[in-house]
């Protein structure tokens, strides 16, 4: 997945079309992933290049320094953390907290599928993993507020764990099948959810961290919402100051979104790679098709607007944790337009991001300064 790749700091190359038919397991190659080419063979010149960038990158970043200059500003910026064990190298960055703490790559070192570790009787040994890992990311951030999205494996990526082939259907398409919320309520899997539950109750009870908040992803429907909210409630963390909210990456999440926000929920996430792959129809993973999928989409763009503006006057917190932050610099400033709360971007973006939105933000104070001055001074 390039987005996770991108998080962990390694290059990624998708939609190559022909890679499998022309290289060979063992071959070495050089990835320039920037411009998107594969060298045949270790390319030094190549190599040289990238470190030097990275370095230069790096320097402009902290001015030279071995820390970061704080830039103040009035949108929050965030991080997304692909795993925990990136929390040491961007806990100290200019960040007001953790928008987006993947949970896959914690289930993914227990090297086993969840509903086997239950039907195994190593329930506890999920809790205490998912526990300690959240925690030390909490702990590393207090009492800035970390984000964990609750686990989004998709079937086929389920299905690669240790006996998930005995719990996982076969999907023609598991992007928009079995997956997030729909999970979470289904008797097949309600237990797995309820182990995330009881880790994050022992991140509380047990290891004292209180600045985790709770996001339940690819959410379609009210009714789900309603049915997750009563097995929170269920294991003893509703109403106990533990804040939830919401991925918004489903347009139905977007057309309903006031009746989200009536139904309590303390804030959302838009997901924007996809919610861009399903307004328009575009599948993201699809290289033949690279040229249709584009967040700066007018119809994308509405979406974002509405589902901004209506949490607004909900008082919702908003917030994106997608890629397109991390690559448009034009599309942070209309996220910052629209007034959203919350940006969360990739590690290697962190400094320039916050830049970009200082930067916006003094441009419209500046506008409304003038406007204002030229509203005291009509002529009556």
């Amino acid at each position: 997945m390039p987005i996770v790749s991108r998080e962990l700091g390694t290059p990624c190359i998708v939609g190559t079309q022909k890679a499998t038919s022309i290289l060979n397991d063992g071959d070495i190659v050089t990835l320039d992933a920037t411009n998107g080419v594969v060298y045949r063979g270790k390319s030094e010149e190549i190599l040289q290049s990238k470190s030097e960038n990275v370095q230069n990158a790096s320097n402009q970043n902290n001015g030279g320094n071995n820390f970061y200059r704080k830039i103040v500003t009035g949108t929050e910026i965030h991080v997304n953390l692909s795993t925990p064990e990136l929390v040491d190298t961007v806990c100290n960055r200019d960040v007001d907290g953790v928008g987006l703490l993947r949970a896959e790559f914690i289930a993914a070192e227990l090297n086993m599928h969840p509903s086997a570790m239950i039907k195994q009787g190593k329930s506890q040994e999920f809790i205490d993993k998912f526990a300690s890992e959240i925690a030390k990311v909490a702990r590393k951030f207090q009492p800035r507020p970390v984000t964990y999205r609750a686990l989004d494996f998709k079937t086929n990526e389920y299905k690669d764990l240790p006996g998930g082939a005995e719990f996982e259907p076969d999907e023609r398409n598991p992007m928009i099948g079995w997956r997030g919320a729909s999970r979470y309520v289904s008797s097949e899997y309600v237990e797995t959810f309820k182990l995330e539950l009881k880790a994050l109750k022992k991140v509380k009870d047990t290891y004292g961290m209180t600045n985790v908040e709770l996001m339940i992803p690819f959410v379609r429907n009210t009714w789900e919402l309603a049915k997750i909210y009563k097995i929170i409630e269920e294991e003893g963390l509703r109403n106990t100051g533990l804040k939830i909210g919401i991925m918004v990456e489903v347009p139905s999440a977007v057309i309903l979104i006031d009746k989200f926000c009536e139904m309590g929920i303390d804030f959302i996430s838009i997901g924007s790679n996809d919610l861009t792959q399903l307004v328009l129809g575009v599948d993201r993973d699809n290289g033949k098709l690279n040229d249709w999928f584009d967040e700066r989409n007018e119809a994308v763009l509405r979406m974002l607007e509405r589902t901004i503006r209506i949490c607004r006057e909900y008082g919702v917190k908003t917030s994106i944790c997608g890629q397109a932050p991390s690559v448009y610099s034009e599309f942070t400033k209309f996220l910052v337009k629209c007034g959203i709360d919350k940006i969360s971007v990739n590690p290697d973006v962190i400094e320039r991001t916050r830049s970009i939105v200082a930067q916006i933000e003094h441009k419209l104070l500046l506008e409304a300064n003038i406007k204002a001055d030229k509203e005291n001074h009509k002529i009556l």
